[in-house]
């Protein structure tokens, strides 16, 4: 295994093959490479490549526009279809489902399916029927390295990078799940799970041109969030093809910030909003700042001065998403007062700053933003 975005596995499959060649996660081209050996016209590979996308079969055997005897070459070869698997779910009073999906390795990592979504995306520049879409969060790392000190995640420190089959694999596990189809239902991607998707750039992207170019969904579905890597956001910026992105600030000021945030000591907040400056929006698209609100930490009226002020000097089309923090074990923060968010919410759109209070959802199964740390108890408390 490395950490990088390839692990290499060798697996028997219930005939005795081994399986090292994972199909999932290759576009066309690699596909073509990948099954060179093999001398199959092109007509075959989309046959795989269609199978892999949008038909989501399982395993080889269920491919079946290829012969039988094709399929166990295939087998016989090392390959195996490699999409991540549901291993366990919870699901929340509220219809929230987490899962623990299981990567090449065994290893899991998490995702949630919010039905109706959370209002994440009220304001950005959505179309205005986004509210009614379901949201999948999605992970890119096992654990991570950002070392948020509200955030569950951060607990677990890194365990390894995901590969982009294992990123777009969990959103095509939670639709075969859910039997969304695309085109029809409507559909929100969130890469706000497990990790900081911009310290596992390549794969990351990797995943959304193999989620836009090959399962269908347009990247204007798709929201980033990252903590502020300014290296990232820079080549991000040249994207052609890109999700929309949101800054997780949780902050009014350095001081703050870099208290709870220990990546600010690399990256302050005035280096973040330089780099996102140069990331070119599309017409009505707003870059989306997140604020999670911590009781007596950040939730106060000079704190919403404060920002009001930061996030007028950014000079970029904006919206805020205010979080109210969701409890867990071994967190010392407290969940800020209802009044204290209203009061935190209205004095920024007094100020002409667009404000949302994102619901929380599947907080009672540890799925809420925050939460995500490979739990495996039903109930938080």
């Amino acid at each position: 295994m490395t950490s990088g975005g390839k692990i290499l596995t060798t697996i028997l499959d219930a005939r005795g093959c081994e399986r090292s060649h994972p199909l999932f996660g290759l576009n066309f081209e690699q596909l073509m490479e990948a099954l060179g050996a093999l001398e199959l016209p092109g007509w075959r590979i989309r046959q795989v490549e269609h199978a892999l996308y949008r038909e989501w079969v399982g395993d080889l055997s269920e491919v079946t526009t290829l012969p039988v005897a094709l399929r166990d070459r295939l087998a016989g070869e090392g390959f195996w279809v490699g999409l991540p698997e549901i291993v366990e779910s919870f699901e929340s009073v509220d219809g929230t489902e987490r899962y623990l999906i299981a990567g090449l390795d065994g290893q899991t990592v998490e995702t949630v399916w919010m039905p109706g979504g959370d209002g994440g995306e009220t304001g950005d520049g959505s179309e205005e029927d986004a509210a009614q879409r379901a949201t999948i969060c999605v992970s890119s790392q096992i654990g991570c390295a950002v070392n948020c000190q509200f955030c569950l995640t951060a607990q677990l420190g890194i365990v390894r990078n995901l590969t982009a089959g294992e990123i777009a694999g969990q959103v095509v596990a939670v639709l075969k799940r859910q039997q969304v189809k695309i085109g029809r239902d409507r559909i929100n991607l969130v890469f706000m799970g497990m990790g900081e998707p911009f310290l596992n750039y390549d794969a990351f992207m990797d995943a959304v041109r193999l989620l836009v170019e090959e399962v269908g969904i347009p990247a204007s579905r798709m929201t980033v969030s990252t903590s502020g890597i300014v290296p990232g956001i820079l080549r991000f910026a040249e994207e052609t093809v890109r999700p929309k992105l949101a800054i997780s600030l949780n902050a009014p000021d350095d001081a703050i910030r870099a208290e709870v945030m220990p990546i600010n000591r690399k990256w302050d907040i005035a280096a973040v909003l330089n780099a996102v400056r140069k990331v070119p929006l599309r017409p009505k698209e707003r870059v989306t700042f997140e604020y999670v609100l911590l009781g007596g930490v950040n939730d106060r009226q000079e704190d919403a001065e404060k920002v009001v002020k930061l996030l007028r000097r950014a000079n970029l089309p904006l919206k805020v998403n205010l979080i109210v923090w969701n409890p867990g074990p071994g967190t010392a923060y407290r969940m800020p007062e209802a009044g204290d968010v209203a009061a935190f919410q209205e004095y920024l759109v007094e100020k002409g700053i667009p404000a949302y209070i994102r619901r929380p959802r599947g907080r009672d199964i540890y799925a809420a933003c925050g939460q995500l740390k490979r739990t495996v108890r039903e109930a938080a408390g």
